[in-house]
């Protein structure tokens, strides 16, 4: 089972490269965007698997799972 945190595009590189913060902001990676189906922007959300952008997330829900997400580390 994989888990996916959404990830929010802080900039777009070259060769379909993207700097993505994820989760609640602490920790920044650079991963392909080479697999997603449409374009993305800075700003955007987008789930994350072995390295790769996989599929752009709407903002709203990407927020609330964000949300759910520290619900969650928070009380274990």
């Amino acid at each position: 089972m994989c888990v996916a945190i959404p990830s929010k595009v802080l900039n777009i590189l070259e060769n379909d490269m993207l700097q993505v913060s994820v989760g609640d902001g602490l920790k920044d990676l650079v991963v392909s965007g080479l697999l997603l189906p449409e374009d993305v922007a800075i700003g955007d959300y987008v789930v994350l698997h072995a390295g790769f952008a996989m599929q752009k997330m709407d903002k709203t829900e990407a927020e609330e799972s964000l949300i759910l997400f520290k619900k969650i580390n928070d009380s274990g």
